[in-house]
């Protein structure tokens, strides 16, 4: 029996992207606090990320995905939000699209067996927005698309 073969997907390539800007701080899914309560990642915020929509090119190996964000930060001390924090990390996520120069020249590692890929371009659909329907000591902004075009590096 062979081994499959692997092909990068949006999500392996929007956290190794993100991690460019971010560092550490971006997965699918927000960490759980630990089992005495602190959050790991309060500090310096957090990212996650969904696929929102997108395609593939029909001709050429392309891809495309829209990724919805969100960036969280929290102040476990206060009730009162991070605004500043949250909007923070997501004018960084802006501003590194708008890095014209650097985007295009960007090869990303995948982890695992998954092959590395070459970042075409980056940009945003919209502008962040603030998300305040939270009432705990949580803030979000939403960043409603970000376009990711790249293509997988033969091997």
């Amino acid at each position: 029996m062979s081994t499959p073969v692997l092909h990068a997907t949006p999500e392996l390539v929007t956290t190794a992207w993100l991690k460019t800007v971010v560092g550490d701080r971006v997965a699918t899914t927000l960490p759980k606090p630990a089992d005495d309560g602190t959050i790991s990642w309060a500090n310096g915020g957090f990212v996650t990320h969904v696929v929102a929509g997108g395609s593939s090119n029909i001709y050429v190996p392309l891809r495309t995905p829209v990724m919805g964000l969100s960036c969280w930060a929290v102040n476990p001390d206060s009730q009162k939000p991070p605004w500043g924090q949250a909007s923070n990390l997501a004018e960084a996520i802006v501003a590194a699209c708008l890095d014209h120069d650097n985007v295009p020249k960007t090869r990303l590692s995948l982890p695992g067996n998954f092959p590395d890929v070459q970042v075409k371009s980056a940009y945003t659909t919209g502008d962040p927005r603030r998300v305040p329907d939270d009432a705990s000591p949580y803030a979000r902004y939403d960043i409603p698309g970000l376009v990711i075009a790249w293509t997988e590096v033969p091997s």
